[in-house]
């Protein structure tokens, strides 16, 4: 269980494979373990690293705030102590968000990037996601948690077909802190990335499932209309979790994007 001890707190991180260092961002309500099955694919290629955001999965609270743009700062920080120069970054919905944004602030970092089922315009999110960004959300997660659970077990068939996401998931949502619960998750519905995609340069992959209920999938137009250069994997019987539902095609892009076009 490797970690970093810093100022801050202590920062949980995952690594596996050898080669040159690829990073993963996990996304809202979600812990390093949704790259498991990925970290194992590409660790034939990459050292992966796959971290815990503040608040999130066994890493510390945060004595700052649990916003975008401080994931940025944590993934640099991140980056620094542990003498990586420069990266792909791979992000799953927040995650993305995060990797975007640091691509198009610190291009020197970042080498391609990966957004999967990402809101680059908060209002893609699913009603009930900017639900929890809002004062009712903090206090349901505050004072009646067991209704989150719940809503979880009832309509995890719903959002997605993987059996094993709502114990996953709920796993997660224990080891969330309540600030970075809403925080986050706040930040990510008032966030708007498409003043500054124009500005990055570097190699972009956008996988977007045609079935998302989580995040709009016609986002992939907003990344293609800004990002004239974004490729695009539009996954037409997956959601917004294509790494557990379609694990196949979702790792031969990956595949296709990070090693083989090079």
């Amino acid at each position: 269980m490797p970690s970093l001890v810093t100022e801050y707190g202590i920062l949980h991180y995952e690594v596996f494979g050898r080669g040159r260092p690829l990073i993963l961002l996990h996304g809202w309500l979600e812990s390093w373990g949704i790259w498991e099955a990925t970290m194992e694919y590409l660790g034939e290629y990459f050292r992966t690293y796959a971290l815990d955001f503040w608040g999130f999965g066994e890493s510390d609270l945060y004595e700052g705030t649990y916003q975008v743009k401080d994931f940025v700062q944590l993934v640099q920080d991140f980056m620094y102590r542990l003498g990586i120069r420069r990266a792909p970054l791979v992000g799953h919905s927040m995650g993305g968000t995060v990797a975007l944004t640091m691509a198009a602030q610190q291009p020197e970092r970042v080498e391609k990037v990966v957004v999967i089922g990402s809101p680059l315009v908060g209002d893609s999110l699913a009603w009930f996601l900017k639900l929890m960004g809002t004062p009712v959300g903090f206090w349901m997660v505050r004072y009646t948690p067991w209704l989150i659970k719940l809503f979880i077990r009832v309509f995890g068939p719903w959002i997605t077909p993987d059996p094993t996401w709502p114990e996953r998931v709920l796993r997660d949502f224990s080891q969330t802190s309540v600030l970075a619960f809403f925080q986050s998750i706040s930040s990510l519905k008032a966030v708007d990335l498409r003043p500054m995609l124009p500005d990055i340069r570097q190699p972009v992959l956008g996988i977007y499932g045609a079935q998302d209920l989580i995040v709009n999938p016609n986002q992939w137009l907003v990344l293609k209309q800004h990002v004239l250069h974004a490729q695009i994997e539009r996954l037409f019987t997956a959601g917004h979790f294509p790494m557990l539902e379609t694990p196949h095609a979702f790792h031969a892009r990956l595949y296709q994007f990070l090693i083989k076009e090079e």
